[in-house]
């Protein structure tokens, strides 16, 4: 079984971005750790109220460690985890040659990484905001109007219905 490192910004994240592909990983026999903009023991808040402590602070994570690296959405998630450390982290699981993830917003974060040029995506959007798919595709993605586009080793998701899904595709990629 895989074991999972899964990114939340510790202000902002989307519950079911994060708990409904977590319980799919969990139910399968995935070990899911939590990472954070916040630091080790503290507490990360969802959007909807929902908690999660923090096993590891992103700075101090190494994809060498994990089997896949996931991030979750949510309006913290560009606040919060659009930065250096989070870029660092998706690059090295590229180079490491292991599984990326990102649902909602997050993918906009990979493409700022640099990791989704040439690749297959999917982002949040809506008819009156399209900024997701614009960020993606001006760092060189190729936008796929579907709820999970996996493309490799990378598999993205679109928003909180695609939750479900976007778990199941994880835990499949390691079946």
């Amino acid at each position: 079984m895989a074991t999972i490192l899964y990114v939340i910004a510790k202000n902002g994240f989307r519950d079911p971005e994060y708990f409904v592909p977590k319980n799919v990983l969990k139910t399968a026999g995935h070990t899911v750790m939590t990472a954070s903009n916040g630091e080790k023991g503290e507490l990360a808040h969802g959007a909807d109220g929902g908690v999660a402590e923090i096993d590891i602070a992103i700075r101090d994570a190494h994809a060498g460690d994990y089997d896949a690296v996931v991030f979750a959405g949510g309006p913290g998630a560009l606040e919060n985890l659009d930065n250096e450390a989070s870029y660092r982290l998706a690059q090295e699981t590229v180079y490491k040659e292991k599984v990326l993830g990102a649902i909602c917003i997050a993918p906009v974060v990979l493409a700022r990484a640099g990791v989704l040029e040439g690749k297959k995506a999917v982002v949040w959007s809506s008819a009156d905001d399209t900024t997701g798919i614009d960020a993606i595709t001006e760092e060189g993605a190729e936008y796929i109007d579907e709820p999970v586009v996996k493309d490799g080793a990378v598999i993205t998701a679109r928003n909180p219905r695609a939750a479900q899904e976007f778990g199941e595709a994880l835990s499949a990629y390691f079946m």
